[in-house]
């Protein structure tokens, strides 16, 4: 990427937190329970817990609007059922810092389903201005894993990393890999 060029960022992307209330909702996967927290402005996170437990992370009031989670539950859904390859929700990004919503919106805008880069691609890719060690940590931060899909970022030798998942994470981040066809799913694939 030229690093005169800023990234494009995805649709719906906030930059600055404002107050709003939060709505929660939970999805079970095949690899764990998924819930995810939507603000006015957006899908603000996903995380790989209880609906109970990310409404306590979170400090902002409560909304009780099954109407503003029911795309973000739909489209997970599909996509864990493999029909559906994009996300094509608003996001909040007042979870993120600034550097690592930088990068976040470079791996949202530029590597596709079926698609992986290394951490060293992704800082290349990024511009340079953050070394690939930075990278891995802007990874595990990411509070919208899968609609941002940090799975899709390795290691140069191994599938490096992975926060997500209820238990092992390697193994969530290969099943997520399997299911994208990155990488051959195993003999006791259970999709």
């Amino acid at each position: 990427m030229d690093p005169d060029v800023s990234p494009p960022e995805p649709a719906g992307a906030q930059e600055r937190p404002t107050p709003d209330d939060i709505g929660v909702a939970g999805l079970a996967t095949p690899v764990g329970t998924l819930s995810v927290a939507v603000t006015r402005i957006g899908v603000a996170a996903v995380s790989w817990s209880e609906p109970d437990e990310l409404r306590r992370r979170y400090k902002l009031p409560m909304a009780d609007d099954t109407a503003r989670t029911r795309d973000a539950v739909s489209q997970l859904s599909e996509y864990f059922t493999e029909r559906r390859r994009t996300f094509d929700l608003p996001l909040d990004w007042r979870f993120t810092s600034s550097a690592g919503r930088s990068v976040l919106h470079v791996l949202h805008a530029t590597v596709g389903y079926g698609a992986s880069l290394t951490y060293a691609e992704l800082a290349e890719r990024h511009g340079g201005a953050i070394p690939a060690r930075a990278i891995g940590g802007i990874m595990g931060a990411n509070p919208i894993p899968i609609v941002v899909p940090c799975h899709r970022v390795v290691a140069h030798d191994g599938l490096g990393g992975y926060s997500g998942g209820n238990g092992d994470g390697l193994e969530v981040k290969r099943w997520l890999l399997g299911l994208e066809g990155v990488l051959p799913r195993t003999l006791d694939w259970d999709g």
